[in-house]
């Protein structure tokens, strides 16, 4: 039984699903919007918050932070330019989720995971 495991493994070992996160995280920050599966994105939701707010900060420090976590150099140079001063005076809630329906091949829940 899994009582009081909150992580969500998605069906991958640690270290597959750590960087697919990362990617996907990368991806969101690049391109501000992806369309993924409902159960992901709920877990990428809050990387790409705590990015966000790790980039508004925009000092050395918290460069080298996104560096550690961002696989892709251009979304570290995108958080910290673009979207470090685009949120700025907003306090969280960076990210929302849209329902786009089900996928044709397996049915599975289909969503869209962009900045605000």
């Amino acid at each position: 039984m899994r009582h009081k495991n909150k992580v969500k493994t998605l069906d991958r070992p640690k270290d597959e699903r750590e960087l697919m996160l990362r990617n996907m995280a990368s991806s969101v920050l690049l391109y501000e919007k992806i369309t993924t599966t409902e159960a992901k994105a709920k877990v990428v939701k809050p990387l790409v918050e705590r990015l966000i707010t790790i980039a508004k900060t925009g000092n050395l420090n918290s460069r080298r932070k996104l560096i550690q976590i961002l696989l892709q150099k251009k979304a570290v140079k995108k958080s910290m330019e673009v979207l470090g001063e685009r949120y700025k005076t907003r306090n969280g809630g960076y990210t929302r989720i849209i329902r786009l329906g089900n996928r044709e091949g397996d049915g599975a829940k289909m969503v869209q995971l962009e900045l605000v």
